[in-house]
């Protein structure tokens, strides 16, 4: 798949996107944009991939979006009417059969992707950068790691969604102290406030992650994460009887599931497993 702003690898049945706009702090284009979303619905076709990791290239991940636009915008306004504004900046839903509306929008589709997606956070990460951060599933953090949401710093206000994810993430207090005062904070202190799940070391900070996404792809169940992921967040929108109730349908499902069988199988045998995500 040929990119200009990314780069999209496979190995280990995990694929990779890198934000590959090291000189600019891999800052949010259109393209990158574009070609985000074009390899996560590659990986999620690809039956040899099971865990997608999203990370950047250089000594950053997202700077957030690209200051070029924002100085435009500042200067010039935003091109068109506001409705037409509004929807470019919306984004048009992708409107996949089964999927919540709620994870159909601009950013929040990455909800919707049914493989586990680990942010690689390898050094700063600001505004949009972080929304896209919040959407993955999983956040591992280098040292080097910075963080901050800085939307309030430049005049705008919680974009895409942050407003409901990050208090789900690390709590009312924590979300609104770092969106009122836009403040960075280090990798250690986000590890603490559960913005992020893991910290390691800079120097092979790619390798631990690496990993970690293998043990996934290899020590559990694909079906099963599939599953999971669907049922964590649509719980979001359910009352406990609902979520509950459909734990069971889906039990039931994954007693007669191929994986299932393999994951008995392979612990009374003493072996690593072979899932095939059936």
């Amino acid at each position: 798949m040929p990119t200009q702003e990314t780069i999209y690898a496979v190995a280990d049945r995990v694929a990779t996107i890198t934000l590959n706009r090291p000189d600019k702090l891999n800052a949010w284009t259109a393209t990158i944009e574009k070609e985000v979303r074009a390899s996560l619905e590659e990986a999620g076709r690809d039956d040899g991939v099971r865990v997608i990791v999203l990370t950047g290239a250089g000594r950053g991940f997202c700077a957030g979006a690209d200051m070029s636009l924002l100085t435009s915008v500042a200067t010039q306004g935003l091109p068109g009417g506001e409705r037409e504004a509004a929807s470019r900046l919306g984004g048009d839903s992708l409107k996949r059969e089964g999927i919540l509306a709620d994870f159909q929008k601009k950013y929040s589709y990455l909800l919707g992707v049914e493989k586990p997606i680990l942010a690689a956070i390898n050094g700063p990460v600001v505004g949009l950068g972080l929304v896209i951060a919040l959407y993955c599933d999983l956040r591992l953090a280098s040292e080097a790691a910075r963080f901050s949401t800085t939307f309030a710093q430049r005049g705008l206000i919680a974009e895409y969604g942050m407003a409901w994810m990050l208090p789900r993430i690390v709590g009312l207090p924590n979300a609104l102290d770092l969106l009122f005062s836009a403040r960075q904070i280090n990798s250690a202190e986000a590890l603490r406030m559960g913005l992020v799940n893991h910290v390691f070391a800079q120097d092979n900070f790619l390798d631990k992650v690496h990993e970690y996404a293998v043990d996934l792809a290899s020590r559990v169940s694909p079906r099963s994460l599939r599953v999971i992921k669907r049922q964590v967040y649509g719980a979001m929108f359910q009352t406990l009887a609902e979520s509950f109730d459909l734990a069971v349908e889906e039990m039931v499902a994954s007693l007669h599931s191929e994986d299932f069988r393999e994951g008995v199988a392979h612990f009374l045998e003493k072996r690593a497993p072979a899932f095939e995500g059936r």
